[in-house]
């Protein structure tokens, strides 16, 4: 069962961040060959699942982490950056017309 699981994860990563259907459907073609017996089926679908979840958690862990990096790095504006640009001018345009 080790090397079928392998295998499944090997083809199933992707299969597992698609979503818990497409694992189910595959495992079931697994079990049709013999490879996956119906007990281990079950089994196997659900840690399959639980390391989509958890994979598709970490990239998208990484992914904002590279982002920031990114942003960090250029110095460039996010959106509270602009928002406090934008209530500045704002304020000083209500200064100058009450001055004027």
């Amino acid at each position: 069962m080790k090397e079928t699981i392998g295998k499944a994860i090997s083809l199933g990563l992707g299969l597992a961040v698609a979503g818990k259907e497409q694992v189910e459907k595959t495992i079931e073609e697994l079990v049709k060959k013999g490879e996956v017996s119906k007990a281990e089926s079950r089994a196997l679908v659900d840690e399959l699942v639980l390391k989509g979840e958890e994979l598709r958690q970490h990239v998208e862990a990484m992914a904002r982490e590279r982002v920031h990096a990114i942003l960090g790095e250029n110095r460039l504006a996010t959106r509270e950056d602009i928002a406090r640009i934008e209530q500045r001018l704002e304020a000083l345009e209500r200064k100058n017309h009450t001055g004027n």
